[in-house]
């Protein structure tokens, strides 16, 4: 049974930083693309980033670019998103992804978290 379970999610000030985990079960990590996505309230859920397998290329959404850092630990199956500067707009439930094909800012991963919450407040 794959399992993908985020952590580090919380309320924050604007100007915070947190550090979002995902650990995963049930797959083999390094075959897999990792992705964050995130759905604020009355919105669709929206890519934030990715990266690759053994985390050789990466990809950001552009309201993201500088602030956030995504990156991952094959020898512990988790792969993080290092949020600096936070903003009121970034506050949303947070979602952990993989994909078994290449980097896609689509919502076509074949496994998802149930999402960790992050509220910034202002």
């Amino acid at each position: 049974q794959v399992q993908l379970v985020e952590s580090g999610g919380g309320l924050v000030q604007a100007g915070d930083s947190l550090r979002l985990s995902c650990t995963t079960s049930g797959l083999t990590f390094s075959t897999y693309t990792l992705g964050w996505f995130r759905q604020a309230p009355g919105k669709e859920r929206e890519f934030v980033a990715a990266i690759s397998r053994w985390g050789g290329t990466t990809d950001y959404a552009d309201f993201v670019k500088g602030r956030f850092t995504i990156s991952r630990d094959n020898a512990k199956n988790t792969v993080y998103l290092q949020m600096n500067s936070l903003k009121p707009d970034d506050t949303a439930v947070y979602y952990c992804a993989a994909r078994l094909m290449g980097i896609s800012t689509f919502n076509d991963y074949n496994y998802w978290g149930q999402g960790a919450q992050v509220t910034v407040s202002s």
